[in-house]
């Protein structure tokens, strides 16, 4: 294995880059005024926004690979390392279910899903796969898992409804979650939930190409011959995922289906393969320095990633929650009250929305910022 640095640059800029997009699409001004490709495709098919979760698993699998790496050649207990992720992952999943919880605590019917409960359902099933499989094995679990949900989606009959349809709340996937979460689900379905359990086993996928990908970093290979790797390997998996997108399943984040998981995989490796190059691997250390000066805002977020998504969901959360009283007996939440002097811009209803996003962004940057500036790191 060669000597990977303590953290990569490229690594931490590519994780700012995916918190500050999610910053920014998961709080507009006003959600009924969006751009369109900050916002989720409304089922099949694919927007800017649907690159920011997948790209947070495939980040998540590439720090798996350099930190069981470094731990394994520092002769660590393979029992010890699997501790180590479970411990790790059920912290990540009280983070996601507490923030669900807030601010009502309504334990009977909280939704019990969520981004970091999926992200640490994940490492929890990837764990066992990374720490004792070689990565032959690890492209056979990929693809044995994504044959598994193909077969479950497509082939396993929904009482009352029947095999194959893919429609919201009509899946496999969707019975599964109602017979095993019913009451706990997407408040805005209740009838599925986007990070549901069935559509996690091509998830874990995601973040297992993460890991074959921090696994190539990690190998003795020269940085030129590993980025150009990564981008044919991106290109592959995009045509992948494009062709299954027409003979399988269509690309689409709620189901989590096998094109959709390799199709933003392809993407994920292609701007991966960017920053390291430009940050890491660029031969001109003229060049490196420059990419170095604009990047920086990002790996400053990066640094602090999980604390950002965390923080940055609860202001949202607190933002809707805290209200004042007007003059006519109504009622307006302080986000609303924030928002107003934007709403009246002339500048369009769609622009105000998305300057309000901007400037909450800038708010969470300030934050992290603050934070790189006082060495301060959260980990988990």
């Amino acid at each position: 294995m060669s000597s990977i640095p303590v953290r990569l640059s490229s690594l931490d800029a590519f994780r700012g880059f995916t918190i500050a997009a999610m910053v920014l699409v998961n709080n507009p001004g006003d959600w009924s005024h969006l751009y369109r490709q900050l916002e989720h495709a409304e089922w099949n098919g694919w927007t800017f926004t649907d690159w920011i979760f997948p790209f947070f698993l495939f980040i998540g699998g590439v720090s798996m690979a350099l930190s069981l790496g470094r731990l394994a050649e520092a002769g660590a207990h393979k029992p010890a390392l699997l501790a180590k992720l479970a411990r790790r992952a059920g912290l990540i999943f009280l983070v996601g279910y507490a923030l669900n919880l807030i601010p009502h605590f309504n334990f009977g019917a909280v939704r019990i899903p969520g981004v970091l409960q999926r992200i640490a359902l994940c490492t929890l099933l990837a764990a066992p796969i990374v720490v004792y499989c070689a990565w032959r094995a690890q492209v056979a679990w990929i693809a044995a898992l994504l044959a598994l949900y193909s077969v479950l989606m497509l082939w396993v009959p929904v009482p009352g409804i029947g095999a194959g349809v893919l429609e919201p709340g009509k899946d496999f996937g969707a019975y599964i979650d109602r017979l095993l979460l019913d009451g706990h689900l997407w408040s805005h379905s209740k009838t599925w939930d986007p990070e549901g359990l069935v559509s996690s086993l091509p998830a874990v996928c995601s973040q297992l190409i993460g890991v074959l990908a921090g696994r190539w970093l990690l190998s003795g290979h020269g940085q030129a011959e590993k980025t150009v790797w990564m981008l044919l390997a991106g290109l592959l998996l995009l045509w992948l995922g494009a062709i299954l997108d027409v003979i399988l399943m269509p690309i689409n984040k709620s189901l989590w289906t096998p094109s959709f998981c390799l199709f933003m995989s392809g993407w994920a490796l292609l701007l991966f393969a960017a920053f390291y190059w430009l940050l890491d691997a660029n031969p001109h250390a003229q060049v490196r320095a420059i990419a170095a000066r604009w990047s920086l805002p990002f790996i400053i977020y990066g640094m602090n990633a999980l604390f950002i998504f965390a923080f940055s969901a609860l202001v949202a959360k607190m933002l809707g929650f805290i209200k004042f009283s007007q003059a006519d007996g109504s009622t307006i939440s302080l986000g609303a009250l924030s928002y107003a002097p934007l709403r009246a811009l002339d500048i369009g209803p769609v622009n105000s929305s998305l300057l309000y996003a901007l400037l909450f962004n800038a708010a969470m940057f300030a934050v992290a910022w603050f934070m790189w500036r006082n060495k301060w790191v959260v980990k988990v």
